[in-house]
């Protein structure tokens, strides 16, 4: 069996580090995938009322808002939420190229 030597340990140690970005990566995406399904329901039950006005948790307190002005607060909140998704999408996709380099690189270094 071959010895593992120095650079093929730095490489195995490279790749786990990727992993564990990758992982950190995912976590952050599905965290925000489910707070943009939140924004979602917010806005169709916005969109559903007959109210003019509707109330919206500050902190520790709700505050009275127009519903018009929660639309357009939901709706920016959508949009940065799903600019953030792909941010972290192509990022996820780097770190995935990164990945598939260095477990080829391994593999010829162990020989298999």
């Amino acid at each position: 069996m071959n010895e593992i030597n120095e650079e093929t340990k730095n490489l195995i140690s490279q790749f786990q580090t990727y992993q564990q970005q990758l992982q950190a990566v995912l976590i952050q995406k599905e965290a925000l995938k489910l707070q943009n399904l939140e924004i979602e329901r917010a806005l169709k039950e916005l969109e559903n009322t007959k109210e003019k006005k509707a109330f919206k948790i500050a902190g520790q307190i709700m505050v009275l808002k127009p519903v018009e002005e929660l639309k357009k607060e939901l709706e920016e909140m959508k949009e940065n939420t799903e600019m953030r998704i792909k941010s972290l999408e192509k990022t996820e996709g780097r770190i995935n190229e990164k990945l598939k380099v260095l477990e080829k690189e391994i593999r010829e270094k162990v020989g298999k």
